[in-house]
């Protein structure tokens, strides 16, 4: 009997040690379903068909437990996704972890349209979703500094990611960045931009995800010390000017 795409990822998700519900694979889903009813009137995703929906967009973004202990997500914390697109890391998160509180950030209406849609549709009562350019949304006083953690899988350099996503993390919290695997450029570039914005990298995991040709490095960065208030520069400069 050919195993599903569903089969196949609990199969895989059981590597990371983690375990859904069926309301919670019934919401992956609906997720799925809804994405591809959306994406043929616009782009949300090259990737369409199923099992690679759910291991190159739902794995990819659970991955993140690889790097932090899954009881972390258990404990009501608070993690906002910059450049969500079409809600990857932010959303599978949400579903996999209804104790964490997300905040998705799009610069999009059309996208943040789709995560309305598709939110209200799975019953997600843990995230919420603002139309905003991240340099934007981090000038919102109660916005700055207020989360546990800051994750982004945009297609941006590391010393670009940190400043959209420093600000928004407290003190003692974290900034992961989902990048592919060749990245020793970037991780020169950004280390510098990290100590600008008041982080320090602490570890970096490079891994493939289970039974795929697709390998991920996850960089995390601990914020030690409180931003600067001149940071994130004006809307555009972050990926016109990088700090170097």
């Amino acid at each position: 009997m050919t195993e599903s795409a569903e089969q196949k990822f609990i199969r895989q998700l059981s590597m990371f040690q983690l375990q859904l519900t069926e309301e919670q694979l019934r919401q992956f889903r609906m997720f799925y379903e809804n994405l591809i009813k959306w994406n043929e009137v616009m782009n949300l995703t090259a990737i369409t068909e199923e099992s690679e929906v759910y291991s190159k967009h739902f794995l990819d973004s659970l991955s993140i437990v690889g790097m932090l202990d899954r009881q972390s997500f258990r404990n009501n914390i608070s993690l906002i996704d910059i450049g969500t697109g079409a809600g990857f890391p932010g959303l599978p998160i949400a579903i996999a972890f209804p104790e964490t509180r997300v905040t998705l950030v799009d610069s999009l209406q059309k996208r943040v349209k789709f995560l309305e849609e598709t939110i209200q549709l799975l019953g997600l009562k843990n995230v919420d979703v603002h139309h905003a350019r991240a340099e934007e949304f981090a000038r919102i006083e109660f916005q700055r500094e207020r989360y546990d953690i800051a994750c982004s899988r945009a297609v941006a350099r590391l010393n670009i990611l940190a400043e959209y996503c420093l600000p928004f993390v407290k003190k003692g919290g974290y900034f992961i960045a989902y990048k592919a695997e060749r990245l020793k450029e970037e991780m020169d570039e950004g280390k510098k931009a990290v100590a600008i914005l008041g982080g320090r990298m602490d570890q970096v995991i490079s891994f493939r995800l289970p039974e795929t040709e697709y390998n991920r490095t996850l960089v995390q960065v601990v914020k030690e010390k409180h931003t600067s208030g001149k940071y994130p520069r004006k809307a555009g400069t972050p990926s016109k000017d990088p700090l170097k």
